[in-house]
């Protein structure tokens, strides 16, 4: 193997088609299609007292309405719980069609089925539903009162509860650890709710062929393969006689990991019934109230430290918001409370959450998944401690940093693959003093004390964190090289715009030393690989990356088997380079890969033509037995399946240098620094892509996004109008340094990366608000008239 592209910064071979409008989204399929759209309920909570179809039945193109009462008993039943845990107690999930109540702004409660949208849309507005309002729960705080329940059967709106505690090295817990700490402080924080907003939708297309009975859908998910389960199960139907094919994705972030929608049960079972292709592409306002949310949490901190600000002890109680059901568990709080500690040795740690009700939004993951919420807590706590004793904010993180020769090292807890917390590898010391040297923490004093002369505030701010990643139970991938000599992969997880087709062919090429443009790559079509996870948790790389390596391993051993009976040599003198199989030093004596796939099924067993042998076989004479072993599957091609010990844990620290305007409040990130460490690097440009993505969304977590609800639970910015995110004037340039700790975890060494850009911008930008200002920053996202606001109740407001 001489053919080396693994670690090479390979142009994405996705982006041709995609930036020339070639790309084949879910809404660029079934024209002519029948469409589906939703009548959704207005109210937050509320009894549905009746349901008046009368006034839709003569709109023309109607084809078909749906109630719940319609539904077959498998599908008027509640959706799955995914993953279930003992810790959550009240499980709920909604109902395809809402049956007697429903709990949120959004709820679908009638599917109406017409010749196109605009006409299934015109007869949902004739539809009436008379509906009962209940008082709505709004908010954490409102929702453990537990005065007002959002489910009756569900006490204080508390679906789950878990309690994690890791004792000192001497056995005393964290409470008593903190009492007796040289110092102690006690403070709160808040994140609030916000949503992944991909460009696009959600959306499922389905044909049923009645001729024999199969269903072919294609829905813009992260997950085609569970699609296909939950397809089959619902539908009554034989799973392989349901095909589910992931197109091209516009970004999913987490929110179409959730599976399987509403609309991705009701959309099928519509074409089933009526013989005919059925659609539906979500709004936008459909996906503001009716996919999902994430972020909002309440953070209650106590914490004991030492006079070097060494964390003696750490007691964090979190409050949740799931909002109206729990279709995805409680992986998000379960993230936050297991990734707190950081890249940090905690003397003692306890960690308590509860996760609560309210008639919002269901929530589920969104990029970085608890972890930005996690590393807000650590992170502003660790910037509280410097503060108190008056130290630089870096020699208090350095203080408490796990040491590169303390790995493996178990944090003690149970993370949310249900297996130990243990961080495989990394350097956090040398991580840090990259991240100073890059920003220029050192020489910071006195950039900020020339920008006070000048009448302008700048503030620093730094924020690091670990990221379990990779997260199991398996991946698999499919090699095949055809009679051509091209190599053929596919992998069951999904893509929606990381860079999978070029990283999982340089994977490959590197393996069975091809050329990369002989290599295709297909993802998420159930036609061509059945089993998978999905893609989320920056899990892509890692899992399929080794599962297509293992594969490629396969079919490389078989096919130096077979060249090597050709070339009459040992298989472990020969090579492949460019697709030709050789013998080291021999240049004469080789074979094409394409030869060998032809040897591996053969058709014919000999070589009568003098020419034909000398054009398959350069200096090496035909074989003398089948190239097919005993018990052996004909062809050049394997399947392998990679399924990990545990996570592997990239990490990484970020570094802000922000100026606020002593005037309007207005905050403007100046310049931005990012090491990171996600072991062997696949391709350099395509995590750097990662990186600057997910810092671009971070900024609009910390600075712009959040979902404003009202005390009716009404969602008063359900709309890009309303919702705010950064423009490219916004997102700094990003500066990077890679740093590269090989995970021993894995034949690749790889980490995930998907999420790391976005998981402690909020810490950072905080940190950086807070040094420049002087005040305590305690929520985010922050704005300016928020920072305003601040000013004004610390005294700090421009004379007028």
């Amino acid at each position: 193997m001489t053919t080396r592209l693994f670690g090479e910064a390979v142009q994405r071979r996705e982006d041709p088609r995609l930036l020339t409008g070639r790309g084949r989204y879910l809404d660029d399929l079934g024209a002519g299609a029948l469409a589906a759209a939703f009548v959704r309920s207005p109210h937050a909570h509320a009894v549905v007292r009746d349901i008046d179809v009368s006034d839709a039945l003569d709109v023309d193109g109607l084809v078909a309405i749906y109630t719940w009462e319609d539904l077959p008993e498998r599908l008027a039943q509640p959706l799955p719980l995914l993953i279930p845990h003992p810790a959550l107690t009240h499980g709920r999930t909604a109902r395809p069609l809402a049956r007697d109540r429903v709990r949120h702004v959004g709820e679908p409660v009638v599917m109406v089925v017409a010749r196109d949208r605009y006409l299934a849309e015109d007869a949902c507005a004739l539809i009436r539903v008379d509906y009962d309002p209940l008082p709505a729960v709004v908010g954490v705080e409102e929702a453990v009162r537990g005065e007002r329940l959002v489910h009756d059967d569900v006490p204080g709106n508390v679906g789950a509860h878990l309690v994690q505690s890791v004792p000192a090295a001497d056995g005393r817990e964290a409470a008593e650890v903190i009492a007796a700490a040289p110092h102690r402080l006690e403070f709160r924080l808040d994140i609030e709710r916000s949503a992944s907003m991909p460009l696009e939708g959600r959306g499922v297309y389905a044909r049923w062929d009645a001729d024999d009975a199969s269903l072919r859908v294609y829905s813009s998910t992260q997950t085609s393969t569970s699609v296909r389960m939950a397809l089959a199960a619902k539908l009554g139907l034989p799973l392989p006689k349901v095909e589910v094919i992931a197109p091209d994705v516009g970004g999913g972030f987490g929110v179409k990991i959730m599976h399987p929608w509403p609309e991705e049960v009701l959309v099928p079972w519509a074409a089933m019934l009526l013989g005919q292709e059925v659609k539906w592409a979500e709004d936008r306002r459909e996906h503001f109230t009716s996919s999902a949310h994430e972020r909002a949490q309440v953070h209650s901190v106590r914490v004991g430290f030492d006079d070097d600000g060494r964390v003696l002890g750490l007691d964090v109680t979190i409050l949740h918001d799931h909002g109206a059901y729990t279709p995805y568990g409680v992986i998000v709080p379960i993230i936050t409370s297991t990734q707190l500690p950081g890249p940090y040795r905690l003397g003692a740690y306890r960690v308590e959450f509860s996760s609560v009700y309210t008639t919002t939004v269901q929530v589920t993951p969104y990029r970085g998944a608890g972890r930005p919420q996690a590393v807000f807590c650590m992170e502003r706590t660790m910037d509280r401690i410097a503060t108190h004793l008056g130290l630089d904010r870096t020699v208090v993180r350095a203080a408490n940093l796990i040491q590169p020769d303390e790995f493996p090292y178990d944090q003690g807890l149970t993370f949310q693959d249900g297996r130990p917390l243990i961080y495989d590898s990394g350097d956090y010391p040398e991580s840090l003093r990259l991240l100073k040297e890059l920003i220029g923490w050192d020489s910071f004093a006195a950039d900020k004390e020339r920008a006070a002369a000048e009448g302008r505030r700048l503030g620093i701010g730094i924020g690091c964190y670990v990221e379990g990643t990779g997260v199991g139970p398996y991946e698999g991938g499919h090699v095949q090289i055809t009679s051509d000599g091209r190599v053929h992969v596919s992998t069951g997880l999904t893509s929606q715009g990381q860079g999978h087709e070029t990283v999982f062919a340089q994977i490959a090429a590197t393996e069975l030393g091809v050329p990369l443009e002989r290599v295709s790559v297909v993802t998420g079509d159930t036609r061509r690989f059945g089993y998978a996870v999905g893609t989320f948790a920056s899990r892509a790389a890692v899992m399929s990356g080794n599962a297509i390596a293992l594969a490629c391993r396969k079919v490389r051993e078989k096919a130096l088997r077979i060249a090597a009976d050709a070339l009459e040599a040992d298989p472990g003198d020969l090579e492949i380079t460019d697709g030709l199989v050789h013998v080291a030093g021999v240049p004469g004596a080789s074979v094409p890969l394409a030869t060998v796939a032809v040897l591996a099924n053969p058709l014919r067993y000999a070589f009568d033509d003098e020419a034909a042998r000398a054009t398959q076989f350069a200096g090496a004479s035909p074989p003398d037995r089948p190239p097919v072993a005993e018990g052996e599957e004909p062809g050049l091609e394997g399947r392998g399946y990679y399924s990990p010990i545990r996570s592997t844990f990239a990490s990484g620290m970020h570094a802000a240098i922000v100026e606020t305007d002593p005037l309007t409040a207005e905050i403007r990130i100046l310049r931005y620094a990012v090491v990171h460490d996600c072991g062997n690097l696949v391709n350099p440009m395509i995590v750097e892509g990662q990186i600057h993505g997910g810092v671009a969304q971070g900024v609009g977590g910390a600075l712009y996004e959040r979902m404003v609800y009202d005390e009716h639970g009404q969602l008063l910015n359900a709309s890009f109008m309303d919702f705010l995110m950064p423009y490219a004037t916004e997102v700094p340039h990003v500066e990077t340094a890679h740093l590269q700790t090989p995970s021993p975890l894995n034949p690749l060494g790889i980490k995930g990366a998907g999420e790391a850009g976005v998981i402690p911008v909020s810490a950072v930008i905080a940190s950086a608000v807070e040094d420049a200002e002087g005040i305590p920053i305690t929520k985010m996202p922050i704005s300016p008239s928020e920072l305003f606001d601040l000013r004004r109740a610390a005294g700090d407001l421009p004379a007028p």
